[in-house]
């Protein structure tokens, strides 16, 4: 039973590799990251297209089929991400991480990307508002952020702002709602067939605090008039809040990022190249199986024109070129590797590794806690005074196709 249990650990750490967006360190994980995108924008321009008549008419069979190999995909997706659930909240066990999954933004949004298709099989009668529902299914383009740091950029300040966002949209709605009642009251006798109830006074007062103003509904009374500019006036103001509060959190963000580069120590570290070539032993072994020498550590993989930050289950593969630290670095190693270290008031003293702003075209790989060298993993959490090593895309590239020492 045991073993059996290990053996579905180790199946399932690696369906969470492959469905998880952004990691390259094999050909089926790179490979199904690009299925998952041209499934998405297949889907879209399907749908997109079959909204032409002349299209519709001329390439209707292909779209349809477009339409359900796509959404079977998506159905099949969110079983690997259930499946591996566990794997995505470490934290939680069984029921307990799917559930986790299953309630989360990204699981609601998952499962109508395909819910929604298969539906009116079954209930016929609602097969409008199932349809209306699909649109769901854009909003997994957001998964495609493991690949941008400005969409990263844009979460950060939203998640950081959030509670004066809503704090702003909260009082935008009761705005709405006294500036409607008010016109409602006065508007109502003398235009009964246009603001007939307090909704339509809410559509007249969400055009105009919007700064929308379509024209189709407005007051004709001195009074409502009156009323009107007055919460012209106070929409111009308060709909800038939100504006305002998301340009204070890009600017924060950027302050932020400038500190980290005032109180960072840079110094060149050396690291050892070595190349995996034919009939090597190592090839088809995991990190965890294979022998280094003592002081050693396997920091990076150069794998093609991708860079692996190894884990234990991490496989090496012929051609890989693997990137050695020993603890104690001597002459004729690599360069160009950034060393920081954390002083008390460093944003990264305390925090995790998997929470931490931070490039995605850098890595960590090495963190230095009082001359011991430390494997890096999303849940260490780092420390006054460590020494952390990180390792660019830019700084890879030069040694990816230079000879070895």
């Amino acid at each position: 039973m045991e073993e059996k249990n290990s053996s579905w650990d180790k199946t399932r750490k690696k369906l969470f590799a492959m469905v998880s967006t952004g990691v390259v360190d094999s050909r089926l994980n790179q490979a199904y990251d690009i299925i998952s995108t041209l499934a998405l924008i297949a889907n879209l321009v399907a749908a997109f297209a079959v909204t032409f008549d002349n299209v519709r008419a001329q390439y209707g069979p292909l779209l349809y089929w477009v339409d359900e190999i796509t959404v079977a995909f998506f159905a099949f997706d969110y079983v690997l991400r259930i499946l591996t659930a566990e794997e995505q909240y470490p934290g939680y066990k069984g029921a307990a991480a799917v559930k986790k999954y299953v309630t989360s933004g990204f699981g609601i949004i998952d499962l109508l990307s395909f819910l929604p298709h298969y539906l009116p099989a079954f209930f016929p009668a609602g097969a409008a508002v199932f349809r209306m529902l699909r649109v769901v299914r854009i909003f997994r383009l957001f998964r495609i952020n493991a690949y941008s740091d400005s969409l990263t950029l844009i979460g950060n300040v939203i998640k950081g702002k959030k509670t004066q966002l809503l704090a702003s949209v909260f009082i935008i709605t009761m705005l709405i709602l006294a500036s409607s009642l008010c016109m409602y009251s006065v508007e109502h006798d003398a235009q009964p067939d246009v603001f007939k109830n307090a909704f339509s006074a809410i559509w007249w007062a969400t055009s105009t605090l919007l700064t929308v103003g379509y024209g189709d509904i407005y007051p004709i009374t001195v009074l409502g008039q009156i009323l009107g500019i007055i919460i012209t006036f106070l929409g111009v103001g308060l709909v800038a809040i939100p504006t305002g509060i998301i340009s204070a959190g890009f600017i924060e963000e950027y302050q932020k990022a400038k500190r980290l580069a005032d109180i960072e120590q840079e110094q060149d570290v050396r690291f050892i190249k070595v190349s995996i070539d034919e009939g090597d032993e190592w090839i088809g072994k995991t990190i965890s199986e294979i022998a280094v020498p003592s002081g050693s550590i396997i920091a990076l993989i150069i794998r093609g024109g991708d860079t692996v930050v190894p884990r234990g289950d991490t496989e090496i593969l012929l051609g890989d070129k693997l990137i050695m630290c020993a603890e104690s670095p001597s002459e004729g190693m690599l360069e160009d590797v950034k060393e920081i270290i954390l002083h008390a008031r460093h944003p990264w003293n305390g925090q995790k590794i998997k929470d931490i702003d931070i490039s995605r075209q850098t890595f960590i790989v090495l963190v230095d806690r009082g001359g011991k060298m430390i494997m890096p993993d999303g849940e260490l959490v780092l420390r006054e005074n460590d020494k952390v090593l990180l390792y660019t895309k830019e700084s890879i590239r030069k040694y990816q196709h230079e000879p070895l020492f």
